[in-house]
Order: structure tokens, then sequence, then C-alpha cells
């Protein structure tokens, strides 16, 4: 899951990686968007698939590393917004989200195309930067 925060707070995922892709690179771009200690948003235009399968060593690594980082993933990560044109594949998405959300401590939202997946990110970071001076 390539990370590229260039464009923070929006920080763009892709779930298309290369065999010999290193998962550390990813901890270490999402410790480095942390440390700026401002809300951010994930996005991805390439929602996982079914093939998409990590190792149990990868999943054990992943667990250890999301309690480490509990707080951060509640506080500063406001959502993950996965842009989906299809309506079907964005409704099958909808009870993984469930699920998705205990998990990684943070919601995911659904966008059909990139404008709307801005529009929810904006309100997002909007909302947040508004509670924050309230």
């Amino acid at each position: 899951m390539p990370l590229d925060n260039t464009n923070f707070p929006l920080v763009w995922m892709s779930y298309v990686e290369e065999p010999d892709h290193d998962h550390d690179e990813d901890f270490e771009a999402l410790e480095a968007s942390f440390k700026r200690g401002t809300p951010f948003v994930i996005l991805t235009d390439n929602a996982p698939t079914e093939e998409h399968e990590h190792s149990q060593e990868e999943k054990k690594r992943t667990v250890l590393w999301m309690k480490k980082h509990k707080a951060e993933l509640r506080t500063l990560v406001l959502a993950m917004i996965v842009i989906e044109p299809n309506t079907a594949k964005r409704m099958a998405f909808k009870p993984f989200g469930l699920a998705f959300a205990k998990f990684w401590g943070y919601p995911m939202r659904l966008a059909s195309s990139r404008k709307e997946a801005m529009e929810i990110a904006g309100k997002l970071l909007s909302e947040r930067a508004g509670s924050a001076t309230a």
C-alpha cells in the first residue's frame, strides 16, 4: 500500500504494489504524517480486491504497528475515502466499511469520482478545522 503524502493533508494510498514492496516505507510515511500533528484524509482510487492478501507475518506486523499508533489513527486520520465509480462495487463495500472502521479506528467513506472524494475530504478537513477553533 504505497503512500504519497506530498499533497498533505491529502494522503494518497495505492493498493497496486510491486512484488518486492517494502511495507515499512508505508508505515514510515504514515508516521511522518502523524508527526505533523494535523488531521488528514487518506484517499485511494484503486480499492483492495479479494486477491489483495497479506502474509501472516505482514498481518502480525500491521496489528503491532496499529496498537502502537492507535491514538494517532483515531485522532489524526479523519477517514479513508475510496473512489469507486461502479455503483454495485460501492454498495458491496458498505458492509466492509463497518469492520474497517472498527479495525483501523477511522471511518471509510465511498465516493463515485475524484471530484466527489475531494468534496468529502474538504468537508471533513474544514469541519475538523472549525471544531479546533471553536
